[in-house]
């Protein structure tokens, strides 16, 4: 399954996920430290649903905001 919109083309964006460890300075601790990094991706909220795209009824992944805005013709 392709992870990206069939009419603005959003797709999966990469970033990270911060652990960090040890009490605040507020709080009477010395400070938060980062204590590891992993990469995450961010999906964007695709349903599969039938447009009609070209004159043609088929089935495709489209986002919630161009669901929303109304971009598509629903067969």
């Amino acid at each position: 399954m392709l992870k990206i919109c069939a009419l603005c083309g959003k797709d999966p964006l990469a970033g990270k996920l911060v652990v960090r460890k040890g009490m605040l300075k507020k709080k009477g601790g010395t400070g938060s430290k980062i204590a590891r990094v992993s990469m995450r991706k961010f999906l964007p909220n695709l349903q599969k649903i039938r447009i009609i795209m070209a004159g043609r009824i088929r089935k495709a992944y489209v986002c919630t905001k161009c669901i929303k805005k109304g971009d598509l013709q629903k067969a």
